[in-house]
């Protein structure tokens, strides 16, 4: 499962998930991508499944590369327990995604293949996405 080594801070605040993803909206590395189409938080749970799901479907065919990873921790209060007493300890840990944002990238394998692991991929996340493919640059 995907975590920092180590961090500055071991609690964050929430933050605000308005706007578009800052970087990492285009193509780098591989030929075909899923992109973000809203915002959310994406737990190292999920990333991992979608992960497994992409690799069970590709057979060692091709390469995968993750675009994201959980840097913000999610802290949580134990059960039944009341208010007040602090904030809870760290819980799990989340990458904040928005709009744009490329979450997987594949290359070495065909475009149905990549479509459909992709698909697969898509069901573990808590998002909707879209399947792109790499503009192919010709000469002229």
């Amino acid at each position: 499962m995907l975590a920092p080594k180590k961090v500055k801070h071991r609690k964050q605040h929430r933050g605000r998930r308005r706007g578009l993803a800052k970087g990492g909206t285009e193509i780098n590395f591989g030929d075909y991508g899923l992109v973000a189409l809203e915002a959310a938080w994406i737990t190292n749970r999920q990333i991992e499944a979608a992960r497994v799901a992409i690799t069970r479907h590709i057979r060692r065919g091709g390469k995968v590369w993750i675009n994201i990873f959980p840097d913000k921790p999610v802290t949580k209060k134990p059960a039944e327990t009341r208010m007040g007493k602090g904030k809870g300890a760290p819980d799990h840990w989340v990458a904040v995604v928005r709009p744009g944002k490329i979450l997987f990238e594949m290359e070495g394998v065909n475009l149905q293949d990549a479509m459909e692991a992709l698909r697969l991929a898509s069901h573990k996340l808590p998002l909707r996405t879209r399947f792109v493919a790499r503009a192919q640059e010709h000469a002229g």
